[in-house]
């Protein structure tokens, strides 16, 4: 039987293949996706990890940010070797090597007005991991304007939202 993964996508995906309810079906849905990961400082390197190893077929990193010290007790894709680079490029590069059947673009500029409906056109999903008010409601409008769904996460001390 053929199948639509390559031999390596065939045994890395292979627990997945098994679960009930999910099998080659879901994971061909999951390698057809584009994702745009809004944000990659502490939430967003977990969930940019988890999609990236689940084999989301295409996945936008889009942050203006550097790395600082700071960050490197949450945002666990990083070390010191990364400070001052560009998180979006780092996180594509580190991500790239964790799974290389996923796309990554990576975007270093700030999201604002004039460039979020063409930046996050053409995604299936858009996941806000951003850290700030003005952000997440320029991107619930942009989902909005393009029909695409929006999930969003927050921490704040020792509480999480999705």
């Amino acid at each position: 039987m053929s199948t639509p993964f390559s031999p390596e996508e065939s045994l890395r995906y292979s627990r997945h293949f098994v679960l009930p309810d999910f099998g080659i079906e879901a994971q061909l849905k999951l390698k057809k996706s584009k994702v745009a990961v809004v944000g990659a400082g502490g939430l967003g390197c977990a969930v940019l990890q988890y999609l990236t190893a689940a084999g989301v077929g295409e996945i936008k990193i889009i942050d203006h940010d550097v790395v600082s010290l700071s960050n490197l007790q949450r945002q666990i894709l990083y070390s010191v070797d990364d400070l001052d680079k560009l998180k979006a490029t780092i996180a594509g590069e580190k991500l790239k090597c964790l799974n290389p059947n996923v796309k990554f673009q990576t975007i270093d500029q700030k999201l604002n007005s004039n460039n979020a409906l063409e930046i996050l056109k053409a995604v299936d999903v858009i996941v806000d991991c951003t850290d700030n008010f003005p952000t997440r409601y320029l991107l619930n409008d942009a989902s909005v304007l393009l029909n695409i769904p929006l999930v969003y996460g927050s921490i704040f001390r020792y509480e999480g939202q999705v």
